[in-house]
């Protein structure tokens, strides 16, 4: 969804950058009817490399860069790696997904997981989602997809076929 910083994290808001196609994919979604909801490993705050105020600072800046291009997202939900209550198990567990479905009541098998990493696609399949998309990019593939994306702008057009 955003430009990677190269090694590490983003770690501050001006950091956070969109990738092409993602406020196009959520309007797309939106369009349908349908839901988009963000599920992440921000391992930097279990790290101590930030807290979750300068995480939810980041998510701040991510609505507003999307807002003004007419987009949002419906919910995030985050493995911090601090634990406790409000956290998440990390990925490929589908504790997040689960706990979408539950508060939005949705369909899991009609529904789609969009990664770039295989612990992404392997989340979206232990939650019995019904799709999967993979984004390629610098990490190794080791876990097929339903369909293959060699950029974030490509996801708008993908979903206007299958949703």
């Amino acid at each position: 969804m955003n430009r990677s910083p190269g090694e590490g994290y983003v770690l501050e808001p001006s950091a956070f950058h969109l990738n092409p196609g993602i406020a196009e994919a959520l309007r797309v979604i939106h369009d349908q009817n349908a839901l988009a909801v963000v599920v992440t490993s921000q391992k930097g705050v279990g790290k101590g490399l930030m807290t979750s105020g300068d995480l939810e600072k980041i998510h701040e800046r991510m609505a507003s860069l999307l807002k003004a291009e007419g987009a949002a997202f419906d919910a995030i939900y985050a493995h911090t790696g601090i634990g406790g209550n409000g956290d998440y198990p990390p990925k490929p567990d589908p504790g997040m997904i689960f706990a979408a479905a539950e508060r939005f009541g949705i369909d899991l098998a009609s529904s789609w997981i969009i990664g770039d990493a295989d612990r992404d696609i392997q989340m979206g399949v232990a939650a019995g989602l019904g799709g999967t998309i993979r984004i390629l990019g610098d990490k190794e593939v080791g876990v097929p997809a339903a369909h293959t994306l060699d950029g974030t702008a490509k996801i708008p057009n993908l979903l206007r076929l299958i949703l």
